[in-house]
């Protein structure tokens, strides 16, 4: 997701926007005015699942979808398939209450008593399902689907026009949960195995969708888009619908596969839209040699431009950058997106709690992707601007279950740390282990193993503690306390030097968490690494010496000239607000 930029200043935020935007809503009313049905449970996502969700799996979402953007109107025709792993006496699916349900099946049988309060649905069986049973869930319903007041942030449809005037719409979701606009199972674990869309718009409106294109059928003035994607994030479904022209090549993978790349733009963007296509291909080639094969080669990479700042839909991203340039030469938000491929929907966080694995490790592909494109100035200048901005206030992990609001709140959780400090923590984690550890230690994490290639490897859920177990089984050495100390506490580690006796000693201050970390230390124009063992050491430093603790900036560490600067910056933003409050 996207990060919220409100915040950053422009030139910041140019550089460092990321798959998903970080969501920044306040607390949200139990019920919205303008939309009675929408409440509270609808308005969280990754809450708890429900027992009888957590005891099927989810083989089949046929989705059909009819979109009048004139009358922002929705009519949706969902069957669900779901196979019991123990025995289960209802189906339970989530769905905004916004929509009127008009019926719903059981494997084609009408029921009438099922009920939902909250936006949880609950569909009682006339038999009960035993372990390795499937049944069908079909549900029609319709409505008007939540508006997003601040898309991507504040999730729901944007129903917008473009500039040539025809009716260009959007969903991004992934704040809010799939249950805004599709019965769903709205947790992280909740995945289909399979979804197939159909979705029907007014003629000669496009949709561009997940996965596969299965076909269009036309007629009496509509057209259905058919779609096919596999293994789909929840919150990756999307419908993108507008005057859509579409751009497309092929992927000749060093993996020797090929597979195609296709960007739906607006049909008066044709020019600028040519130049960012030309970013597809060596945006592929960094993450195929870094990190490993493009993990849905068997679908497709798409983009489609949209009328909000971006998302991470699988397959099928986000993008409404329009088309800025930056002084490091690429596209950030087209970077960042497609980067949570790999992070967010080939590795999917378990729990929101575990959010930076997407967020952390996507945002640290930027740098990266600018030093394997241009070189160091580049990636240490990304890195820096990073550093600035870390809050540290809340751990990135707070080791229990969290709802993603509170995860992406500055306020209530990491908030912008979830991206900028788990993007740092993994720079530092490189420079301590080297190159070829961190990047299959990284390879394991995503893949479920060092050497992936195509057809080796499935999407799967992970969690911290596998990232974690993942780098010990790479290194052979435990690690525990690296990611203690960086990701279960607010506060980063302090290195302490004072001089004695001819000696510069050096200690960590980390809260009595254990810390090993080893620095260098430039001593005169020798540099030097101590080991710190238990947390300290010592190098011998004449009278007339000056040091530099850490002079390549390899650890990620408390620096009381960024607090300085954070403090002043904070000061002079509220005397501006408070000027501006008063007229001034």
């Amino acid at each position: 997701m996207t990060f919220r930029v409100a915040l950053l200043p422009c030139a910041l935020a140019a550089v460092l926007t990321s798959n998903a935007f970080a969501a920044d809503q306040a607390a949200v009313p139990k019920q919205q005015d303008d939309q009675p049905g929408l409440t509270e449970f609808t308005y969280h996502t990754g809450l708890p699942r429900a027992p009888q969700q957590e005891a099927v799996v989810f083989e089949l979402a046929d989705l059909k979808f009819k979109v009048d953007p004139a009358n922002k109107h929705l009519d949706g025709d969902a069957t669900l398939t779901f196979r019991a792993t123990k025995p289960v006496d209802a189906l339970v699916v989530d769905l905004d209450r916004n929509f009127k349900v008009a019926s719903v099946e059981v494997d084609g049988a009408a029921v009438t008593n099922w009920k939902n309060p909250e936006g949880r649905m609950t569909v009682p069986l006339a038999k009960p399902l035993a372990a390795g049973d499937a049944a069908k869930l079909r549900i029609v319903y319709d409505g008007k689907p939540h508006v997003a007041k601040r898309a991507p942030w504040d999730g729901g449809f944007v129903w917008a026009t473009a500039p040539t005037g025809e009716p260009w719409v959007a969903s991004a979701i992934q704040g809010n949960g799939c249950d805004l606009f599709w019965p769903c199972i709205d947790h992280p674990q909740g995945e289909p195995l399979q979804v197939d869309q159909h979705v029907t718009v007014p003629a000669p409106l496009v949709s561009a969708g997940n996965g596969i294109a299965m076909g269009m059928d036309e007629k009496d003035g509509w057209r259905t888009y058919h779609w096919r994607t596999k293994n789909p994030d929840t919150y990756a479904i999307s419908l993108n619908i507008g005057p859509y022209e579409l751009l497309e090549g092929t992927y000749k993978s060093r993996y020797g596969n090929t597979f195609p790349m296709q960007f739906w733009h607006l049909k008066d963007r044709g020019a600028k839209a040519k130049e960012l296509f030309a970013e597809f291909t060596p945006m592929l080639d960094f993450f195929e040699e870094v990190i490993g094969p493009y993990p849905f080669a068997d679908e497709k990479m798409g983009v489609v431009e949209t009328p909000h700042l971006g998302m991470e839909h699988q397959t099928i991203n986000a993008y409404g950058n329009e088309y800025k340039k930056s002084e490091y030469g690429y596209d950030w938000l087209l970077q960042h997106e497609f980067a949570h491929e790999y992070f967010g929907n080939q590795l999917t966080n378990k729990d929101w709690d575990d959010m930076w694995l997407h967020e952390g490790l996507g945002t640290y592909m930027q740098p990266l992707y600018m030093q394997w494109l241009r070189g160091d100035m580049e990636y240490h200048a990304n890195l820096f601007k990073q550093r600035a901005t870390l809050a540290n206030k809340h751990p990135v992990v707070s080791g229990k279950s969290m709802r993603e609001e509170d995860v992406y709140s500055d306020e209530r959780g990491p908030g912008h740390d979830i991206y900028y400090k788990g993007s740092l923590v993994m720079d530092t984690l490189r420079q301590l282990i080297g190159d070829q550890a961190f990047f299959d230690a990284t390879r394991l994490a995503v893949y479920g193993r060092t050497d992936p290639a195509p057809g080796n490897f499935k999407p799967l859920y992970a969690n911290t503690q596998d990232y974690i177990a993942a780098v010990n089984k790479v290194t052979g050495k435990d690690y525990k306390w690296f990611f203690d100390v960086y990701l279960y506490q607010p506060a980063l580690p302090e290195l302490v030097a004072t001089r004695a006796n001819g000696q510069l000693n050096l200690e960590w201050k980390t809260g009595g968490k254990p810390f090993p970390m080893p620095v260098d230390v430039r001593v005169g124009n020798k540099v030097e690494t101590v080991a710190m063992t238990n947390g300290r050491g010592s190098v011998p430093i004449a009278a007339d010496q000056s040091f530099t603790l850490d002079p390549h900036s390899k650890v990620l560490r408390q620096l009381a000239h960024v607090d300085a600067f954070q403090k002043d910056r904070d000061e002079r933003e509220k005397e501006e607000a408070r000027k501006k409050a008063a007229g001034g």
